[in-house]
């Protein structure tokens, strides 16, 4: 082991080890910065015969925690630490850090753990589903199969005396936290309601990196939306501006735990920074005060992510991190009063999410949530909409239990996808299930899956007749027999089955939403329907690389319950005009599309703002003047907000129908109506449309420029001694020629009578000698004539 620096964790280490040993199981509070994550098992190596099993929420905290673990030791990981995730396992012989669902996955498939002397459980207080539910099942697996297994809650902020309790009074060990204070400072009063948070967040991002002058500043936003407009934002600012999200590749990922350069690093994250990763350097931190969480909505049966405030014990996580390399400063984007509103703790995920993978993984198990070791137990409401979905699926029967059905989709040894496709179809889909387990592996002779299933006689293809000989054992009979291969991929992927897109170039539109492309000269891009099994994966529209063609019988019998029928009335953005259809669709395929010859008024007129939306609005000069002077009552007049709520333009749309039509609105008589009585009032009193020469002319008064303005010939302001204003504010006055050519600009007309207009009255005499230019303009008649000839 090399020459770890000392953690504050180790105060506590020699109680750990004693309460592990004494009880089996034990419960650490330790707050941001202790070094729990590190520091605990590699305290307890000596202690445990087997493997430590160390469960973290996220793929990037377990990467990095085994990046970590097996740097102290000297090594890289794969020696004695590995990790396990999501597709990537990297063995270790003493310590295996793997993601919460990876250990539900272990006790499915044996609730003994062999190998495994002690699971520990990170960051727990983040309670995940997959989290509560390990516990819960490992609770029952330690209680029946594995009195010997210890087991270690740790967490940075938690209520540990419930988790105590549900572990059998388990002893509860408190760690001191961070070594350097930090200072909070709060906002000076609270935000006001109609505050966007990423416009206020990179304002308080900002003043914080310029009231801040060391080390790296760390911002918690709720999601990459924030992040990538708050990023936006501060563009200008002379450091490195780096995300870190759930969603971003893992090379940009590392960025965010990398080294700093010489340009100062702000680190704009979600939640996924507030745990066990370690970012260099972070001297700062802002915390916007919300966090993303999943909520189960009823009346759709979906799971939605929704913002919410932050509880404190989040707030307090997050705080942490700026004092662990030094003393920090903590930037919270509310006021200190409206901290006592904020919940004491992050709800538990169990209480609000979706609960259908965990009502199938109870049924696997044969455990009563009832009487399972919950932390928080399921809701009863969640639980009966879950288990009834799982009934409609044929996962459970009408008693609630597992099915053959479902137990059997859990046991094949292959993806979900093939798995379903093997319970449908049949042991005839053995050979399509191995040669798509095997990920395709000749090349060169196109894409149609067909020439790989006739190629199973060939020798090279031995490993994979194996495999699809011990697939054809263990498959079911067919529920569904005699279907050839592209019906029977069409069940492995129906969110990639492929309906070709107008035109000579083999691209497909997928189920899923997603584009693809053939290669030119594929004998199945002759074909409207495929099933695309594989693809590259680069760009927006990925080559297919593999898949099978489909006939629209097989789509429509195998696939009736997913095809949706639906009238439209939409604008078309590459007609340029109102759309009315009825379609069948399956997904993102159109599969007909017939007109819909008289679709509702109010629908077509809703289509036609959606084409304003596209187009912009029409502004005629009139209806331009108009909104200018609109403007100056305060209210917002761009494009946007107007079409934010088209309530007061709806009844100029409803015969609208191409871009033609639209482009020759005139909004002149909407934008009155929309004013009504009283605000054309207000509006002509404030910012009246003319002014009213001393010869009665009205000439329209211009409100797009800075100030209002208007042109007018220069005689025909004879007489006017006092300059005009409008709004409060002096009119602007371009003087013309008689020729209509400007002369003079001016807010004071009597001081251009006084000081500008002697030069001007000679320049004009010479070139205008036939209209008239007194020596006294005030005490003139105004004019437009010029001098009859001869006079």
């Amino acid at each position: 082991m090399t020459n770890a620096p000392a953690l504050p964790i180790d105060a506590v280490i020699p109680q750990l080890r004693a309460a592990l040993a004494e009880s089996g199981r034990a419960v650490l509070i330790a707050p941001p910065g202790a070094g729990k994550t590190t520091g605990v098992p590699l305290a307890l190596l000596p202690d445990i015969r087997g493997r430590i099993l160390m469960l973290e929420p996220r793929r990037l905290a377990t990467r990095a925690a085994a990046q970590r673990l097996a740097e102290t030791l000297g090594e890289a990981p794969g020696g004695q630490v590995g990790f396990r995730i999501r597709g990537e396992a990297v063995p270790g012989r003493r310590i295996e850090v793997v993601t919460e669902g990876i250990l539900t996955r272990m006790l499915q498939s044996d609730p003994s753990l062999p190998g495994v002397g002690c699971v520990i459980f990170d960051e727990f207080h983040e309670r995940s589903l997959d989290a509560d539910l390990g516990l819960a099942l490992i609770v029952e697996a330690r209680e029946a199969v594995r009195p010997d297994l210890q087991l270690l809650v740790m967490s940075a902020t938690l209520d540990a005396q419930p988790v105590a309790q549900l572990l059998e009074g388990a002893p509860v060990i408190v760690a001191e936290g961070r070594a350097f204070p930090v200072e909070t400072r709060w906002l000076e009063r609270p935000l006001s309601g109609g505050t966007r948070l990423a416009v206020e967040a990179a304002r308080l991002i900002a003043h914080a990196f310029a009231e801040e002058t060391e080390g790296t500043l760390l911002a918690f936003l709720p999601g990459e939306g924030d992040i990538r407009r708050v990023a936006a934002s501060l563009g200008d600012l002379p450091a490195e501006i780096v995300p870190l999200y759930g969603a971003l590749p893992f090379a940009q990922q590392r960025a965010a735990l990398s080294q700093p350069g010489p340009m100062r690093r702000i680190v704009l994250a979600t939640a996924i920074a507030e745990t066990s990763l370690t970012i260099p350097g972070v001297r700062v931190v802002v915390d916007a005060g919300r966090a993303r969480r999943s909520r189960f909505d009823p009346a759709s049966g979906m799971s939605r992510l929704v913002t919410e405030r932050a509880s404190r014990a989040e707030a307090e996580q997050r705080r942490g991190r700026a004092g662990r390399v030094a003393p920090g400063v903590c930037y919270r984007m509310w006021a200190r009063a409206e901290e006592g509103a904020m919940p004491a703790f992050a709800p538990p995920e169990i209480a609000s999410a979706d609960l259908t993978g965990l009502a199938l993984e109870l049924a696997v198990w044969g455990g009563d949530p009832a009487q399972m070791a919950f932390l928080t137990s399921p809701p009863a409401a969640a639980m009966a909409e879950a288990r009834a979905l799982l009934a409609d699926l044929g996962a459970l029967d009408a008693a609630g239990r597992i099915t053959p059905h479902g137990r059997l989709l859990a046991g094949l040894p292959v993806h979900p996808r093939l798995a379903h496709m093997l319970a449908v179809a049949g042991p005839a889909a053995a050979d399509l299930a191995a040669l798509l387990s095997a990920r395709a592996p000749l090349k060169g002779d196109g894409t149609d899956v067909a020439a790989l299933l006739r190629a199973m006689r060939n020798p090279e293809m031995g490993a994979i007749r194996a495999e699809a000989v011990r697939l054809r054992k263990r498959a079911p009979k067919a529920a569904v027999p005699g279907l050839v291969a592209g019906a029977m991929a069409s069940l492995a992927y129906p969110d990639r089955i492929g309906l070709r897109r107008p035109g000579e170039a083999p691209r497909f539109i997928l189920s899923g939403g997603r584009g693809a492309a053939l290669p030119e000269g594929d004998p199945l891009a002759a074909g409207p329907l495929i099933v695309a099994l594989d693809l590259d994966g680069a760009g927006v529209e990925p080559r297919i690389r593999l898949a099978a063609a489909l006939s629209e019988g097989d789509l429509r019998s195998l696939h009736e319950g997913r095809i949706t029928r639906e009238a439209v009335c939409a604008w078309s953005p590459r007609d340029g005009r109102i759309i009315a259809l009825q379609r069948e669709r399956l997904g993102a395929l159109t599969l007909t599309e017939t007109p819909w010859p008289d679709p509702p008024v109010e629908l077509r007129a809703a289509a036609a703002v959606e084409g304003l939306r596209a187009l912009g609005l029409p502004w005629t000069a009139a209806a331009a003047r108009l909104r200018s002077r609109m403007a100056l009552l305060g209210e917002p007049m761009d494009d946007a907000t107007l079409l934010a709520d088209p309530d007061w333009l709806l009844p100029w749309l409803a015969r609208a129908r191409t871009s033609a039509d639209l482009r020759a609105l005139d909004l002149t008589e909407a934008l009155t109506a929309r004013l009504g009585w009283e605000g054309q009032q207000r509006l002509d009193r404030l910012a009246p449309p003319h002014f009213t020469t001393p010869l009665g002319r009205r000439v329209p008064i211009d409100y797009g420029a800075a100030d209002p303005s208007i042109e007018v010939k220069l005689p025909e302001m004879y007489g006017v001694s006092a300059h005009p204003t409008v709004a409060g504010r002096p009119l602007r006055i371009t003087l013309l020629s008689p020729a209509g050519r400007p002369v003079q600009v001016t807010t004071d007309l009597p001081g251009f009578w006084d000081s500008s207009y002697p030069e001007v009255r000679k320049d004009m005499r010479g070139r205008y000698p036939r209209h008239p230019w007194p020596e006294d303009p005030r005490a003139a008649d105004p004019t437009m004539r010029a001098k009859p000839r001869g006079t």
